[in-house]
């Protein structure tokens, strides 16, 4: 579908935020998991989010132990 196909928007688009499940944390969460669509969803941070592929793991430990050595990765 291309832009020239789609109906003109009649009402602005709403924007969503969650925060992560974890006790204590108010940061933004954009990893949502659900076992089937009649459980609710539930958000994580990326630091938090408990199906993180092997790939993801290494990704996180390198930019925690980044931080620890006071370097930023963004």
């Amino acid at each position: 579908m291309s832009d020239t196909d789609m109906p003109p928007l009649t009402k602005a688009p709403e924007m969503y935020v969650h925060y992560c499940e974890e006790e204590g944390r108010a940061e933004w969460s954009g990893w949502g998991n659900s076992p089937s669509p009649a459980v609710t969803t539930r958000w994580w941070c990326f630091a938090h989010f408990p199906h993180r592929s092997y790939e993801q793991e290494q990704a996180l430990r390198r930019m925690i132990e980044a931080a620890e050595r006071g370097n930023i990765i963004q």
